[in-house]
């Protein structure tokens, strides 16, 4: 017997978020699916299958973590060649017996904005600051939290062409809340927001309502641990780029039609 932990790296646009759920496909659905089709697991109480983490409907991952106890050899490309070509096991690890995915050092988050409200990138980046440190975050999730309060390790902001990039890393998120605070970063950076009112949003006794900005923007890129060292699959690693790319190249064609069809009702030609 055996306890491994497999890397996930998926996009989440076709899936009705990670966790499995009854009449909806899933991310961790079409895993468990897989997992059994190879006879790693049979019962998943049994094999101690657990999670990093739950990602909503429509967000990605390259660094997604599931873990369990299995007799059998882990042979990386078995699985995923029972998986969708939008989900690839990414790398895995020999694990303690101990050990729980949920627990990471830290989580690593990117949201990307597609800057076409010409956005001010430095008022963003010095509201980001805020952000840094132990705060309440009543106000950037569900109010019935637990514990709301949370650390945040790092966050940047970068620009490349026309896209913006707020990379946020952290022990733990709240539910929506790294989809809140880039909300909050994308209000600042169009001169919707000052510096007092997004101080209040760390006062648990003021109410705020905040909209998380959509889910595809949003990419959980890895998740990290103490001790544990991932080895990267290269030939799973060079499938999933050519998904990636073969998706990227589709997507910019609906793009430039819905473009063609935008300029035409504009202009009446």
């Amino acid at each position: 017997m055996r306890k491994v932990a497999l890397k996930v790296g998926y996009i989440g646009t076709d899936y009705h978020g990670f966790q499995r759920q009854p009449n909806f496909i899933t991310v961790e659905g079409e895993l468990i699916k897989a997992l059994r089709e190879t006879g790693l697991i049979e019962n998943l109480k049994d094999s101690g299958y657990a999670i990093a983490g739950r990602t909503d409907r429509g967000v990605h991952a390259l660094g997604n973590v599931i873990s369990f106890r299995t007799p059998e050899k882990v042979v990386l490309n078995q699985i995923n060649d029972c998986l969708p070509k939008n989900i690839r096991i990414l790398a895995k690890a020999g694990v303690p017996f101990g050990f729980k995915p949920r627990y990471a050092k830290s989580r690593h988050y990117r949201y990307v904005i597609v800057n076409g409200n010409n956005l001010n990138v430095n008022e963003m980046r010095k509201v980001s600051s805020m952000f840094q440190g132990a705060h309440d975050f009543s106000n950037f999730s569900k109010r019935s939290e637990r514990n709301p309060v949370r650390t945040i390790d790092s966050i940047e902001i970068s620009e490349v062409e026309d896209i913006i990039i707020i990379d946020i890393i952290g022990e733990s998120f709240l539910w929506n809340m790294v989809r809140k605070i880039a909300s909050v970063l994308f209000s600042a950076g169009n001169n919707e927001l000052n510096l007092n009112e997004i101080e209040n949003l760390f006062d648990p006794l003021f109410t705020a309502s905040i909209a998380p900005m959509q889910p595809e923007g949003l990419i959980l890129m890895d998740t990290i641990y103490a001790n544990i060292n991932f080895k990267t699959d290269d030939y799973a690693r060079n499938k999933f780029l050519s998904t990636l790319n073969e998706e990227f190249k589709y997507n910019r064609t609906i793009s430039a039609a819905e473009k063609a069809m935008i300029n035409k009702l504009i202009n009446h030609d």
